[in-house]
């Protein structure tokens, strides 16, 4: 489920592994953790991946940042937390 994948990421900057490079990734949560905002940057490149995420009464929405959904679904399924 996205929001358990979510979830797994610190509040703040924390740094992750996808598809081989390194990300800077930043989780914000707003509205009691109602919402949130995640954006990653490769730090080696120019890829990024941004979107918000809201929990409503009716459903949940991920609402990408101008990018296909599919490539936010697949970094938030894919992406492993630097230990």
């Amino acid at each position: 489920m996205i929001i358990d994948r979510m979830q797994l990421i610190p509040i703040g900057y924390s740094e992750v592994y996808y598809k081989g490079e390194k990300y800077g990734l930043t989780r914000t949560d707003f509205n009691k953790g109602k919402s949130m905002k995640l954006y990653a940057k490769a730090l080696g490149g120019t890829d990024f991946i941004s979107c918000n995420y809201y929990i409503t009464k009716q459903s949940e929405l991920l609402k990408p940042c101008e990018m296909p959904k599919e490539k936010v679904l697949d970094f938030i399924n894919n992406f492993k937390l630097k230990r």
